[in-house]
């Protein structure tokens, strides 16, 4: 008699449970419980064991180039994320915050792979949603096919039968593949679903795109079982009540992984904002002490960005330490070099800091933007608004070279800056071009020299 049956297994320490749970009762770490379907067994019939085949192996040399092109999506942020367009045969993860315009976006996307067909797997809206989503936007695409299905073996049946240049999976969380019991959006599912579609996309040189939600953690979905398993990870920044989105690429195996696109939420969809900088800064209140204007880097690009710093007296026994859009051990150890080598007093202060327009800085550049900041909410002067700054802070109060001075001093005489602080071993070899800009390059050896040229030392 054939037995069957179900069990459980922990990815983490391999305790194994015959019915799912959301915690392990080993380890009791949750959501770690995959799915494993025992074959069954014929009594009086013992397997013969199956030779063992070796791999095809082949030298590095005789690997022939792969022929794949890119595509341009005809949206030029998106492009510059992706690394110059979408790649022939790639599986794509697009994350983020529900209403913060995924679906839109894939909805754009559409009319621009035209005439190639682009199927939109919707497992989340009826077509009825969507159609009068695309009427909002304006969106007008023929070569849109809507398949209101869950299943991924139909979905596959229906890529066969269709062969689309673009395929779009709303959401990855919503399908699910008959092999397995479980509910759809449980980590089996959503891992062994995306496995299915990814290598059907391979085999017929199909772009795919899947979008997946966010936790409560901020993570991706499942949780990050997809990550390893697409080509490129694209991640939307943003509040879903502002206008503005950024789209982070956090992996991307045709690419750089520190690229951005900038978009503005309109009526007819996402726009693209061609001048991030203007944005970063705008609306600043000049004279007000606490800002400051950084020049960054973020992958090609140089954006600059207004930093702002609250420093006011604590009510509490422990002074509030609070950031947003920087990392909170780096401000810490910002403090800690204002306090020791400058002898500013920043015990008994709650500070706050905060990088304007939603983005997060994660370059070594950022730390001298920070404590000028900083500093100019504890001495209570302005830095010159015409001035912008860059340069890594080191333990002794040093300021460390960075990198990509030249674009940063072309971004920063752009828009109208007549001075940058940045670190002197940045001011050595410049070239004669940029000596030539109409700003004013001020070296600095250490974050006192920084400061004064700031105008808050």
């Amino acid at each position: 008699m054939a037995k069957t049956g179900v069990r459980y297994v922990c990815s983490i320490c391999g305790a194994v449970a015959l019915k799912y749970q959301g915690k392990c009762f080993e380890c009791q770490s949750w959501g770690t419980l995959q799915e494993i379907r025992e074959a069954p067994e014929e009594s009086g019939r013992k397997k013969r064991p199956e030779s063992a085949a070796l791999p095809v192996m082949q030298r590095l040399l005789d690997v022939e180039p792969s022929e794949f092109t890119r595509h341009s999506t005809g949206i030029g942020e998106l492009d510059r994320v992706l690394g110059g367009g979408l790649m022939q045969a790639s599986a794509v993860l697009v994350g983020g915050e529900p209403g913060i315009g995924k679906s839109t976006l894939m909805l754009q996307l559409a009319p621009r792979i035209a005439p190639a067909k682009v199927l939109y797997i919707s497992g989340e809206e009826s077509p009825n949603q969507i159609r009068e989503r695309a009427g909002r936007l304006g969106i007008r695409a023929e070569n849109l096919l809507l398949v209101p299905e869950v299943n991924v073996e139909r979905i596959i049946a229906a890529i066969e039968q269709q062969k689309p240049g673009l395929v779009i999976v709303d959401s990855i969380q919503t399908v699910y593949t008959g092999e397995y019991q479980s509910s759809a959006g449980t980590i089996t599912q959503i891992r062994e679903s995306a496995a299915m579609l990814i290598r059907k996309a391979k085999q017929q040189n199909v772009i795919l795109m899947i979008i997946g939600h966010i936790t409560k953690e901020g993570s991706l979905a499942g949780p990050k079982a997809l990550e390893h398993m697409v080509d490129t990870v694209l991640q939307f920044e943003g509040e879903g009540y502002q206008r503005y989105r950024i789209i982070r690429s956090v992996k991307n195996r045709f690419g750089s992984t520190n690229e951005i696109g900038v978009f503005r939420m309109e009526e007819n969809g996402l726009e693209e904002v061609r001048n991030p900088s203007e944005f970063f800064i705008s609306g600043r209140i000049s004279g007000v002490p606490g800002n400051s204007i950084l020049a960054g880097i973020e992958g090609s690009r140089a954006l600059l960005v207004e930093v702002q710093a609250l420093v006011s007296k604590t009510g509490y026994a422990m002074p509030q330490r609070i950031s947003t859009g920087f990392d909170l051990k780096r401000m810490s150890i910002i403090l800690a070099v204002l306090e020791k080598r400058l002898c500013m007093q920043t015990w008994g202060q709650d500070v706050f800091v905060k990088i304007a327009g939603g983005l997060k800085l994660v370059e070594p550049a950022a730390d001298l933007g920070i404590a000028a900041a900083i500093a100019s909410g504890l001495t209570d002067l302005p830095v010159d608004a015409s001035t912008v700054c860059c340069g890594e802070i080191g333990l002794a109060g040093e300021l460390r070279a960075v990198s990509d001075s030249e674009r940063r001093i072309r971004e920063a005489a752009h828009l109208g800056f007549r001075r940058i602080v940045l670190p002197e071993a940045n001011t050595r070899e410049l070239k004669a071009s940029v000596k030539k800009l109409p700003i004013a390059i001020a070296g600095s050896r250490t974050l006192q020299e920084a400061l004064s040229h700031l105008g808050i030392a």
